[in-house]
C-alpha cells in the first residue's frame, strides 16, 4: 500500500488494516519504517475525525487521588481548608489560580485540564427526562 494522507473513512481502514500486516516487523526494517509512518498518518486522522476531550478537572483529581492512595484530607494541601475541598468536589466552588498551581506541581495534573469550568451541571438520569417529557 502506498502511503499518503488519509481523507476518507475508506482510507482509514485500509490504514488501519496495513498497520495490522506490519505489526510484526524487525526492528530496523523497511517495513519498520513503513509501520512508522502509517501508524502517524493514523494517528493524525484520528485526532482530526475522533478528538478525545480532556477529563473534567474534578474526575481528573478524583483520578489521581486514587492513584496516589490520596484522601480528601490530604488534598488540603493543594486546595486549603478541608471546608474548600469539600467544596470543589462537589462541584460548588472553582480551582482558584493557586489551586491549579498547587494541583499542577503536587499532584502533576495537566494545567489544560484544571482550567476548564469544574462547576458544569451534570447531565439529567433517565428518569426526569422521562418525566419531563411527559405531557401534563
Amino acid at each position: 500500500m502506498k502511503p499518503k494522507v488519509i481523507k476518507t473513512e475508506a482510507d482509514y481502514e485500509a490504514a488501519l488494516a496495513h498497520v495490522a500486516e506490519l505489526m510484526d516487523a524487525q526492528p530496523g526494517s523497511s517495513e519498520e519504517e513503513e509501520l512508522d509512518l502509517f501508524s502517524l498518518l493514523v494517528v493524525q486522522y484520528e485526532q482530526e475525525h475522533f478528538p478525545i476531550a480532556p477529563p473534567d478537572p474534578v474526575e481528573a483529581i478524583l483520578f489521581r487521588m486514587e492513584q496516589e492512595g490520596l484522601t480528601r484530607k490530604d488534598l488540603a494541601a493543594y486546595i486549603g481548608s478541608p471546608s474548600k475541598v469539600s467544596e470543589v468536589l462537589n462541584r460548588k466552588r472553582p480551582l482558584s489560580l493557586t489551586m491549579i498551581r498547587a494541583l499542577r506541581a503536587g499532584l502533576g495534573i495537566p494545567t489544560e485540564v484544571l482550567v476548564q469550568d469544574s462547576r458544569k451541571q451534570t447531565p439529567p438520569s433517565s428518569l426526569s427526562v422521562v418525566t419531563n417529557s411527559m405531557p401534563l
